[in-house]
């Protein structure tokens, strides 16, 4: 847990940073691309390729093509067609993704995550929700596949680390090749799709991809993903969905902009009230029980 919550603030600040510096200003390929290639040269050298089984290298490297390259390229993708509010109110759905994925990986339905990830996008939604346009079929389907590969990712490296001990007690020696997977689908993505007349142009646009390279993306990464081992999906989907009001706070604090104080304030109230429930449900119904 202190992983994820960690993570989630430093997120929280690199989504401001985004939005405030790059988005408009920077081609989004380029700039996801950059991201990948600090992230790897953070990553790579530290590549043990001798000691890790073959499995479990070939399943690093799908994961970061799943929860970073095909995430990102539908998030960006979805821009065009969604305004941002659509866009922060349609990710609420990534818990309930972790949840099902979960569930179906081990060939069993679980109540409790289900219905505590169910109540975080509450909350979440809550916070979010803003009128959303009637043209936005596409953008939703979009997102949704870029919500359904980011759960994806984060479910199968949990899975990983049941299989293999390496991911657990040397993570550093693999992790490499999460950005191995990704770079495999952001490079086309941005050779085919990317605006070379909107390459960074000042030193602060290279600043901020420095960071969102090396601490968002590279740390980031690595400290979500190891904090989701040590968490059940129930938890892991509510932690998703913690990024809405941590950024929300961030911006307002920070960069002054208008927030709905009591919806927020209600909104993280309820998230918070997930998490309770995730750690309660347990106790509630007997092991075994058809609800637990």
């Amino acid at each position: 847990m202190p992983y994820l919550i960690a993570v989630t603030l430093l997120w929280a600040v690199s989504f401001s940073l985004i939005g405030e510096y790059l988005a408009g200003q920077v081609d989004s390929y380029f700039a996801v691309l950059t991201r990948v290639v600090l992230a790897s040269a953070l990553f790579l050298p530290l590549l043990r390729p001798g000691r890790l089984p073959p499995g479990l290298m070939a399943g690093i490297t799908g994961v970061g093509a799943l929860q970073f390259g095909l995430t990102y390229i539908g998030l960006y993708l979805s821009f065009e067609y969604l305004s941002v509010p659509e866009v922060l109110l349609f990710t609420i759905f990534t818990p309930l993704y972790v949840a099902l994925i979960d569930n179906a990986l081990k060939r069993r339905f679980a109540l409790a995550p289900v219905m505590s990830t169910l109540v975080a996008v509450m909350g979440a939604a809550i916070i979010r929700y803003d009128q959303v346009s009637d043209d936005f079929i596409r953008g939703f389907v979009l997102l949704q596949l870029a919500n359904l590969t980011f759960a994806a990712g984060q479910v199968g490296y949990a899975h990983l680390s049941r299989h293999y001990d390496h991911v657990g007690r040397q993570a550093w020696q693999g992790f490499g090749f999460f950005f191995i997977g990704a770079f495999l689908v952001v490079l086309p993505a941005w050779l085919l799709l990317g605006n070379p007349d909107k390459l960074p142009q000042t030193g602060l646009h290279w600043g901020v991809l420095a960071w969102l390279g090396l601490v968002a993306s590279g740390l980031g990464f690595f400290f979500w993903n190891r904090g989701a081992t040590l968490v059940d999906a129930g938890t892991l989907g509510i932690m998703n969905n913690a990024l809405i009001p941590a950024g929300l706070v961030v911006n307002l604090v920070v960069w002054n902009r208008d927030a709905d104080l009591p919806r927020l304030l209600i909104g993280g109230a309820v998230i918070l009230a997930a998490i309770w429930l995730n750690a309660a449900w347990p106790r509630w119904f007997r092991a075994g029980s058809r609800w637990a």
